[in-house]
């Protein structure tokens, strides 16, 4: 039996649970330890994958086709964790489960309550992801603490102690120590009621980590101790770093592997961070620059592109170059020109996306970055987008895709009426009616890629497999016609029938892919396609550095 974490936070919201919970998992996996980590989400979407990326940042899309909570990403970014569809569940999922067993009469007429019903849910959803193969189950509760809809996971998680023993799980729980300028001082009094409203509810954390942008003198930690009633050593400073990889050597700093250790009693050796410091020194230290401009519609909010914002970084390490990203609102592009925003960059990044909304400004930066033969990349409405370009300026149809333009003379992208589903080996039927929340290629699918391709030197391999989140598909309709005009199709599904990738002739780098790389991206294994995409961008500053340097 794995022994539990649970990751609660208090205070204000986006302290950053999720990356402290996930360097922990990786703290507890260079101790040798296996490791799973899971996300409770106390909102009542069944999913995140009908909100707004504005609402709740980026979905995170898993090998097994759940449409996860962005904190998922952190978690495979930091630790060897796997996630699927039992790392992630909200409070809409847990009250369908247990309305359904209602309705059905698993419950022989018993009353349905919050306590047992829903909480027993919860719990038998922690075990779900917290198999026998594991050591460590490291659970996240979403929300602040004294919000009214994480009170049935808090209540779930202190039975949860008693359930499986004591000594089998540790509570740790994140807030805010505030810096006060004008006084000079740290306050703990926003820790002390958010652990006070914690223990009210019956659980005493075990470890405080404590987010601040100053450091924790010893007697700001006793202090904290002595009215939180926790170990001294077990107040963690948490402060703000440059690159959020340096984590888990900041907590083995301040003595986390240790307390671990001793409060769940194991016994283990050293932790091995040498690779993470490794990260951290090539992301602070990099010895060139780029400029990526991320051309999307929802740059208002820098979590709804988490995974590629990260995994442009990852590529940037693998280059020994710092990333500049320059968000780029689409619409602004069809307002003001694609020179104001574009002239100064060294790639150009489309994103995916739903909707109308921005799509003739990523069109239009795609045009530029093709006539100006700035490196380009595109992911899955990236790579849709691309080939709408293209079919309108190169090969001269009136092109676009039905997801825009239903009556379209020339839909080069278009909703397929049936495929065959490689991952369940049945023939999938779409429907108009389907469009909006039906039938969705999620998940992970294999792909077969051309030699001599950039896809295929990036990669170093004939099959890959990549993670997908679309409805909408190329149309073969027109391959034919757009190939010869000069767009290479380089990745295809097994049978040839779904395009995958594409890429362009006598371009420096140009490709776009229906998949979303970015989510099997890590810091020590960056995706071969975000790696050979910031190469590009370097290529004509190398060439540069090289010849001054020679000189």
């Amino acid at each position: 039996m794995p022994k539990y974490i649970f990751v609660t936070g208090g205070v204000v919201s986006a302290l950053g649970k999720g990356i402290a919970a996930a360097a922990t998992g990786a703290l507890l996996e260079a101790k040798g330890l296996r490791v799973t980590m899971q996300k409770l989400d106390p909102y009542i979407n069944v999913d995140p994958g009908t909100l707004s990326p504005f609402e709740h940042g980026e979905v995170f899309v898993t090998d097994d086709g759940c449409e996860t909570d962005l904190d998922l990403g952190h978690y495979e970014r930091f630790t060897h964790v796997r996630s699927g569809v039992f790392n992630n569940f909200t409070t809409g999922k847990i009250y369908n489960n247990v309305i359904t067993k209602e309705r059905r009469g698993d419950y022989l007429g018993d009353t349905v309550q919050v306590v047992p019903h829903i909480t027993d849910e919860i719990k038998n959803a922690i075990k779900a992801a917290a198999t026998d193969e594991y050591d460590i189950a490291i659970v996240e509760i979403g929300g602040t603490v004294g919000d009214i809809e994480s009170l049935p996971f808090l209540e779930a998680i202190r039975q949860f102690r008693y359930d499986v023993g004591r000594e089998n799980v540790l509570y740790m729980h994140l807030t805010l120590v505030p810096y006060i300028r004008a006084a000079g001082e740290l306050k703990s009094k926003p820790t002390q009621h958010s652990v006070k409203e914690l223990r009210e509810i019956g659980i005493q954390p075990d470890i405080l980590i404590c987010r601040s942008e100053m450091p924790l003198s010893a007697e700001v930690k006793r202090k904290i101790a002595l009215h939180c009633n926790v170990d001294p050593d077990a107040v963690i400073a948490a402060l703000d770093v440059e690159t959020v990889y340096e984590v888990p050597v900041c907590f083995k700093a301040e003595g986390m592997d240790k307390l671990l250790e001793r409060k769940l009693s194991l016994n283990r050796p050293e932790p091995e961070l040498s690779i993470w410091e490794e990260v951290a020194h090539r992301i602070k230290q990099p010895k060139y620059d780029t400029t990526i401009a991320i051309v999307g519609k929802y740059v208002g909010l820098k979590d709804a592109y988490k995974s590629l914002s990260e995994a442009l970084i990852h590529g940037g390490a693998a280059n020994n170059a710092r990333v500049h990203l320059q968000w780029v609102d689409s619409e602004e592009i069809e307002k003001k020109g694609t020179e104001l925003f574009l002239s100064e960059v060294d790639g150009i990044l489309v994103p995916g996306g739903f909707g109308t909304r921005g799509i003739e400004g990523k069109i239009e930066a795609i045009r530029y970055a093709r006539e100006k033969k700035i490196p380009y990349f595109g992911i899955c409405l990236g790579m849709q987008t691309a080939v709408i370009e293209f079919s309108r300026n190169v090969c001269g149809l009136k092109a676009n895709s039905t997801e825009f333009d239903p009556e379209i003379d020339a839909p080069v992208i278009y909703l397929m009426e049936k495929w065959y589903n490689h991952r369940t080996g049945r023939i999938e039927e779409r429907t108009r009616e389907s469009q909006m929340g039906g039938t969705m290629r999620l998940g992970a699918y294999p792909c077969v890629l051309k030699e001599g391709t950039h896809a295929f030197n990036a990669y170093g391999a004939k099959e890959i497999s990549e993670r997908h989140r679309h409805r909408y598909e190329f149309n073969n309709k027109y391959r034919d016609i757009i190939t010869c005009s000069g767009l290479i199709i380089s990745g295809t599904s097994p049978d040839g029938e779904l395009v995958e990738i594409v890429e362009l002739k006598d371009h420096p780098w140009f490709l776009g892919c229906q998949f979303h790389p970015e989510f099997k991206s890590k810091p020590i294994e960056p995706h071969p396609l975000f790696k050979a995409f910031i190469g590009a961008s370097l290529k004509e500053k190398l060439e540069l550095f090289h010849l001054n340097e020679g000189q």
